[in-house]
């Protein structure tokens, strides 16, 4: 028995010395030697070049091929994998497609996810047009900058400065804005490209408007987490069994509330995944639809980023009164590709592609179910009453199909601001990681494009709103939901309407 402990005391000996040099092996400060990562570059655009489906769609080949050039020409000196991420994604940008995005590596973000005490840029912002006003303050002893307060410099740096330069980073569908300022509002997302961008120093100067009115002058710390643990207060901590975190978990994707004195069903909507959960739910929500004579549905899509288009496509069956189309054309440029080894499931999306797409006169390779395919409402429990669809910034992919199909059907508004995701179309379908091999430094590589309907103008704008609903300053200050706000405006002028006309 003696010799047995011993035997595992030495196995557990082994096994934390193993995960301690595996922890001290991923160095996140470390530098590649530029011919690292020129090779990593090159293969990053030739990869773009061979099989991306509309690389040259919004910005001509000659335009990208000076961005390329440009990105090149910086790798002249050792990188960490933050810096030459960055570098990545203004070029890749350039692109003007929301699903062409780049990530760290797997180790790099393990990294991060498991890293504790962190500091970080203090603060949150609601950035919209010319306004940037702020929503949440991690130093919570800061009586200066509390919610609502309207931000005009960062050490220096007017506003609209930041702004425009951190935009040349983000990539959207198109030319679309709105998905930029709602990207940079998104928690954390400023303050992760600040710092990517112009670096954390201690302390920042930020220059804002004060209570009165005027413009005034104050200096903030980074955010240290670790001190902050320390200030706070112990309690006890509330835990939740499995399915309790699972329901929490699903509510948060999905949930539908009635108000029965409106007549009124609220449906919330994050994702179009999570496959027959979602079914189930749409199947359980629209009965009770019908059983409790709702007039009017709010369907919430303004965090929803997409997922799978079969579900929202299902969603609209729900909705929609006459038959439509997903696409006009889906195809790829290529089913193979001289880089497999790096990019995800390549074999996989490979041996889909030889039984789902026919090459065409045209040489390209289309997805013919899809083009020819038209959808037809659903019969049963199907909703004809008035339907108010919430947009904004984050509603992308599959969220702007459903937006875009149902958007001029006499009894349904969009309310809010356009989405996020292109109106004429995307690059999307099938999207793996591509893993360059020297930095491991991972961007998303679109295997199609989608042309939603060919005959609306190809702008580079999401799905319009039939009644804008924008931020305003006293709306963030207090906490307001201005969309909400205004659509339970539209479904009480609507029921006094129809009680006048009784």
């Amino acid at each position: 028995m003696r010799r047995l402990t011993g035997v595992l005391a030495l196995s557990a000996l082994v096994m934390l010395t193993g995960c301690s040099a595996g922890r001290q092996a991923f160095q996140p400060g470390k530098k590649y030697a530029p011919a690292a990562l020129q090779a990593d570059y090159t293969m990053f655009r030739n990869i773009l070049e061979e099989s991306h489906p509309s690389l040259y769609w919004y910005t001509p080949k000659d335009s990208m091929d000076y961005y390329f050039d440009q990105g090149y020409a910086r790798l002249t000196d050792s990188m960490t994998e933050p810096e030459f991420r960055t570098l990545l994604a203004y070029v890749i940008s350039k692109v003007n497609c929301g699903h062409t995005t780049t990530r760290y590596s797997k180790k790099y973000t393990r990294y991060l996810d498991t890293l504790r005490g962190i500091r970080s840029f203090p603060l949150t912002f609601k950035i919209w047009n010319d306004t940037m006003v702020v929503t949440s303050n991690l130093n919570r002893r800061d009586s200066l900058l509390r919610r609502g307060t309207i931000i005009r410099t960062i050490n220096g740096i007017p506003h609209q400065q930041l702004i425009d330069t951190l935009f040349q980073y983000l990539a959207t569908d198109g030319y679309n804005e709105v998905s930029k300022y709602q990207q940079l509002s998104n928690r954390g997302n400023f303050g992760g490209w600040y710092r990517n961008v112009f670096g954390l120093p201690e302390r920042f100067s930020i220059g804002f408007i004060d209570s009165a009115g005027r413009h005034a002058q104050t200096s903030v710390a980074l955010y240290n987490p670790a001190a902050d643990t320390v200030r706070r207060a112990p309690g006890p901590i509330q835990r939740f069994s499995k399915k309790q975190r699972r329901r929490l978990e699903l509510l948060a994707v999905r949930n539908v509330q009635v108000d029965t004195t409106l007549q009124t069903a609220f449906m919330t909507l994050n994702s179009f995944s999570r496959g027959n959960l979602l079914k189930f739910f749409f199947k359980k929500s629209f009965r009770a639809l019908r059983q409790n004579n709702i007039r009017h549905l709010v369907i919430d899509v303004r965090g929803n980023g997409g997922g799978d288009a079969a579900l929202s496509t299902l969603l609209t069956r729900y909705i929609i009164d006459k038959k439509f189309k997903i696409a006009d054309s889906l195809y790829a440029v290529t089913r193979s590709s001289n880089y497999g080894k790096h990019i995800q499931n390549q074999w996989i999306y490979w041996t889909i592609m030889q039984f789902l797409t026919k090459k065409k006169s045209d040489g390209l390779y289309h997805f013919g179910y899809f083009e020819r395919h038209y959808f037809k409402p659903r019969k049963k429990d199907h909703f004809n009453g008035n339907v108010y669809i919430l947009t904004g910034g984050n509603s992308f992919s599959a969220t702007t199909l459903f937006a875009g199909a149902l958007k001029g059907q006499q009894n349904v508004k969009i309310v809010g601001e356009e989405t996020g995701g292109a109106a004429y179309g995307n690059s999307a379908w099938m999207i793996p990681d591509v893993t360059l091999p020297h930095t491991k430094v991972r961007f998303r590589l679109p295997k199609f494009r989608l042309v939603v309907n060919k005959n609306i103008p190809k702008n580079g704008r999401g799905v319009q709103p039939d009644i804008f609903s924008t931020p305003t300053v006293h709306a963030i200050r207090n906490g307001i939901d201005y969309k909400v706000q205004k659509v339970r405006e539209l479904i009480m002028m609507s029921s006094s309407n129809v009680k006048a006309g009784q």
